[in-house]
């Protein structure tokens, strides 16, 4: 089976281009297309909540996905490293248009992810090492790391509105009305309350 995979992020975006460029491709190669999956999402979305994750679940040895360019795929490299490992793993073979690359069993394939593998490995590092250094810098600014002094406090702060919040109640507004009066969520107010035993 051939699939030609087209994403877009956005509703203002088309896919006619992406269309054409496949379609242009598979007549020159003389391949047929089985299946099109088009989806409007954006490529930092996980892969496997898109349509492409189910298309990957259905994938067999010999199946092919042809794509416009490997940034349709994912919007990191990470994301798109995983989704070529699985495709490799599956033994489906991944064409892209614009780069012209021919991902698949052979040799050539393999070293072309080693090399991609390499990239992202360096990548993470880099990252790793710009936050770390980053966090440094603003510790020695004396600046305050994590979270604010009574961030997750949210529930105890609540005593000081123990009066109002048990006379909404009382007069028979919903703990949903309730929290959104207090601009918390339904779950803190209902923390709050068991932990007063009046839930």
């Amino acid at each position: 089976m051939i699939y030609a995979y087209i994403r877009v992020s956005t509703d203002r975006q088309t896919v006619e281009n992406q269309r054409f460029e496949i379609a242009e491709f598979c007549q020159q190669e003389q391949l047929n297309i089985d299946g099109w999956i088009e989806e409007t999402i954006s490529g930092t979305m996980a892969y496997g909540k898109r349509s492409l994750g189910r298309l990957l679940r259905k994938v067999q040895k010999g199946d092919v996905i042809i794509c416009s360019e490997l940034s349709r795929l994912g919007r990191s490299l990470f994301m798109i490293m995983e989704i070529l490992g699985t495709c490799m793993h599956k033994g489906c073979r991944v064409y892209t248009v614009k780069e012209g690359y021919r991902l698949g069993e052979d040799i050539q394939s393999k070293v072309l992810a080693f090399a991609f593998g390499l990239s992202a490995e360096i990548e993470r590092n880099l990252i790793s090492q710009r936050t770390r250094e980053a966090l440094t810098r603003r510790k020695a600014e004396g600046m305050h790391l994590g979270r604010e002094k009574g961030s997750c406090n949210k529930a105890y702060k609540l005593d000081e509105q123990e009066q109002l919040i048990l006379s909404l109640l009382e007069s028979g507004k919903t703990m949903c009305c309730v929290a959104r009066e207090l601009g918390i969520s339904r779950s803190t107010l209902l923390r709050w309350l068991r932990r007063r035993d009046k839930a």
